[in-house]
């Protein structure tokens, strides 16, 4: 087996945006990245803050998913050197696993010589993740629509609006997605699936668009986020009233505690970042605020030297 080493970088993403539930996600330059490498003995290697806690032996995450490619490529799995370094805080909503999903199954592609498509990649990732919006955005870039099916994962993905940023509120807590997906209901009533769908289509139709006036009313949402305010003290005011403070909508990212803010760059939000910290703190929560860029690019290989290129035997 050759020696290979190769690079990438992953967006985090927001995902639903409302009623778009396991079915939006949107991507932002703000990264997690990897470099996987070839070695004689595995070392894991974790850098800053946000990935504090995450297992450095064969156990973890990245490891895992990087060796099953190589068995699904047919390949001897290498011991292997992998560094990550990441902004996106952990459990937060902001995709952090999807990222390391993402850069994993990538990475471990390009040391396999690429035996699989980006789509491939893609079913994977949803499969691991069990759900398509987080890994979809962290792929492609930009807005990712899609559903899962048996045997693929199909999606639309668009640009983000001209002028569309947005503003996001992280409190200093962690909310596993398991808890907070533990709060749904299992069954729901024909006028709120009616509600969600109407206001998904209306939602993907906005961004199609750019009729950003339409976001307020279309990131309402009935399925997931009413259930889900007890979880995150003050988020029931900030979704109701964040449209007086100058944003354009307003929703939980992903399973939370971060809550979101779409915004119009070419307007102040100072009162919106003022009403957004300061609901927080009502409930004694202390938060990092972040403004985000769209990124529009996704998963980007920016080193990669020879490949993995012997078989099983």
């Amino acid at each position: 087996m050759e020696n290979g080493k190769v690079k990438v970088k992953v967006p985090a993403s927001t995902a639903n945006l409302g009623p778009g539930f396991d079915t939006i996600g949107m991507a932002f330059r703000l990264y997690t990245t990897l470099t996987i490498e070839v070695a004689d003995a595995t070392d894991i290697r974790l850098h800053g803050p946000n990935l504090s806690g995450i297992p450095t032996d064969k156990s973890n995450l990245i490891y895992q998913i990087a060796a099953r490619i190589f068995e699904k490529a047919g390949l001897v799995v290498p011991e292997l050197i992998i560094d990550v370094t990441s902004d996106i805080p952990l459990t937060r909503g902001l995709g952090s696993s999807a990222s390391a999903i993402v850069g994993a199954l990538v990475a471990a592609n390009e040391l396999a010589g690429k035996p699989f498509t980006m789509d491939e990649l893609y079913q994977m990732a949803t499969e691991e993740e069990g759900h398509p919006d987080n890994v979809g955005a962290s792929f492609f870039g930009g807005v990712v629509v899609a559903l899962m099916e048996t045997d693929h994962v199909p999606y639309v993905r668009l640009p983000v609006p001209e002028h569309l940023e947005a503003m996001v509120v992280i409190p200093k807590f962690m909310l596993s997605t398991e808890k907070a997906r533990g709060v749904l209901p299992s069954m729901y009533s024909r006028q709120d699936v009616v509600y969600t769908a109407s206001h998904t289509g209306v939602l993907v139709g906005a961004l199609a668009t750019g009729n950003l006036s339409l976001l307020r009313m279309a990131m309402k949402d009935v399925l997931h986020q009413p259930y889900r305010v007890s979880l995150v003290p003050g988020l029931d005011k900030i979704l109701t009233e964040a449209h007086e403070h100058g944003a354009l909508g307003a929703a939980l990212s992903g399973a939370g505690p971060t809550i979101i803010a779409l915004v119009d760059k070419r307007e102040s939000t100072d009162a919106l970042q003022q009403f957004m910290v300061q609901t927080l703190a009502e409930h004694d929560i202390d938060c990092t605020v972040m403004r985000l860029v769209p990124d529009e690019t996704g998963v980007q290989v920016e080193h990669c030297f020879s490949g993995v290129t012997e078989q099983r035997s």
